[in-house]
């Protein structure tokens, strides 16, 4: 079998494990297999469940994290899809699948560079490559690889989400952030005995949709934008609502905080509460919390910051001196949608940036799939990143 095969091969072994976030166990295990198999000098599994390995070259030097999560989104509309989600079919130059694009066909051309470029160079390179397989991201953007960057304390992180082999530098953040409005509950028929929390509601999404947010050159918008609404009791059976709650999704830029994003909103509740003085409302960031695979429990605010690297930033600059080198032109650009990055960079301050296979649009999408020509160009491209960072 050749090289490209066997990375066809992974590719397709991934993708016939099931593993929706919280039930990674099966491709974790597998993916710790393969990298013993593939001459890993160590492989663990994290308390989250994520799987890390490492490659050690034979001079000092710094420490290359290749990162890709392995939990998938679910199958919707199953009846719709034409090929098995699961079967990894071959068609046309395409490998169709839940998780092709995002993003076990990354994460398995991860795991061939590193094993690769170490052949190839008889482990004669500066520092260390590890490739983690993280879990829980659908859920969490960064959480779970809080410990994963504890454990391999990289100095550089390559995020493998699909750019279509393109360089991304950067992203917005993303915060769900939660409004209440607390009312007085009564008979429907005599509404005046109460307080509408939905009419209370109503008043200060008016105000919020009169916000500006600021404008990064590169980024783009900040944006708050409604995404649930909910009264209580529901059904409202003959009550008026004592409880109203809203949910919006906060794209943030670079600087935002969480303060500074609550802030805003707390801003529009005092000014509706000078109109309305029996206004009772208050937001808060959401809170998550799943269930992983090992037993333990992973929990955290729904606040992931945005990031961003100089285009002239020294470690950009390898990256695309590597790209080259594997005859990869790749424009800069940034993410339109939230990745790990939001801890390595965005919280650690690690310099990051994305490279991987495939189109972002085909995430989660009905008939998901790869071209085997994006995955085996980005097997070259992660090989020759690793080329310019391990001099």
């Amino acid at each position: 079998m050749t090289r490209d095969e066997q990375l066809i091969s992974l590719c397709q072994s991934l993708i016939r494990i099931p593993s929706l976030s919280g039930q990674e166990e099966q491709v974790a295990r597998f993916i710790e297999k393969t990298m013993h198999a593939y001459g890993y000098d160590e492989v663990q599994i994290d308390k989250h469940g994520s799987v890390l390995g490492c490659i050690r070259g034979k001079r000092p030097g710094k420490r290359i994290l290749m990162d890709g999560h392995i939990d998938t989104v679910d199958i919707a509309d199953r009846d719709r899809w034409t090929h098995d989600p699961f079967g990894a079919e071959i068609e046309n130059g395409r490998i169709y699948g839940r998780g092709t694009s995002d993003m076990k066909g990354s994460v398995s051309a991860m795991i061939s560079a590193a094993a690769r470029f170490a052949e190839d160079t008889n482990r004669d390179f500066a520092g260390s490559i590890y490739v983690s397989g993280s879990v829980h991201e659908e859920c969490f953007e960064g959480v779970a690889t809080r410990e994963i960057s504890r454990l391999a304390e990289p100095d550089y992180v390559i995020i493998g989400e699909a750019t279509s082999t393109t360089l991304k530098i950067g992203q917005r953040g993303r915060a769900e952030v939660v409004l209440e409005t607390i009312g007085k509950p009564c008979h429907s028929s005599n509404p005046e005995a109460g307080i509408n929390a939905v009419y209370h509601m109503s008043a200060l999404i008016e105000e919020i949709q009169k916000l500006t947010f600021r404008h990064h050159p590169v980024l783009g918008d900040g944006i708050l934008v409604l995404t649930d609404i909910i009264s209580s009791p529901y059904p409202g059976a003959s009550v008026v609502p004592s409880l109203c709650r809203a949910t919006f999704d906060r794209r943030t830029l670079v600087g935002e905080t969480e303060e500074s994003v609550l802030a805003q909103v707390n801003e529009v509740i005092d000014k509706v509460k000078a109109r309305i003085p029996q206004l009772n409302a208050r937001c808060y960031l959401a809170e998550g919390q799943e269930a992983c695979w090992t037993g333990e429990r992973i929990s955290a605010k729904r606040f992931f910051p945005a990031w961003l690297l100089r285009e002239d930033d020294e470690y950009v600059q390898k990256v695309r001196a590597g790209l080259e080198k594997a005859g990869i032109h790749a424009p800069i650009s940034h993410f339109a949608f939230c990745t790990n990055g939001s801890h390595f960079c965005g919280e650690r301050g690690i310099p990051t940036i994305g490279f991987g296979p495939s189109l972002e649009c085909l995430a989660h999408v009905v008939d998901e799939y790869i071209e085997i020509e994006q995955l085996l160009k980005a097997c070259e491209g992660f090989c020759g990143i690793l080329s310019e960072l391990t001099k």
